[in-house]
């Protein structure tokens, strides 16, 4: 399954509230979030936070069948709660869905499954 990982230095002072909308989406928003994931495509997601001394930073792995596609869908659909998700993006991260990220996307230099096992 195609992934995409990405980072975002989160603002010190937007940290908390980025922590609630995470744990929002996690509790009792978990229905809305996940109607959104399948609408997009995406099959599994992962937010991690590291606390570097640049301050703390998002990662966020996504797995979906088009992971281009996927955050295409986030950044354009006109469904109340995607709307939402993308303020709630712009408010914590500065991030602005509408506007291309800079540069090209994350490069991929390895990408290793388990291999199957075999039942004895």
């Amino acid at each position: 399954m195609p992934m995409m990982v990405l980072t975002r230095l989160i603002p010190p002072e937007k940290y908390e509230d980025w922590r609630a909308g995470l744990a929002a989406f996690g509790g009792p928003r978990r229905e809305e979030y996940t109607a959104a994931r399948v609408r997009q495509g995406v099959t599994r997601q992962g937010v991690f936070v590291a606390h570097t001394s640049d301050g703390p930073m998002e990662i966020m792995v996504m797995e979906a069948d088009d992971p281009a596609r996927a955050l295409q869908m986030i950044a354009t659909s006109e469904e109340p709660f995607d709307v939402e998700f993308r303020g709630f993006l712009l408010d914590t991260l500065g991030l602005d869905m509408a506007q291309p990220p800079a540069g090209p996307p994350p490069e991929q230099v390895l990408d290793w499954t388990a291999p199957a096992r075999s039942r004895a």
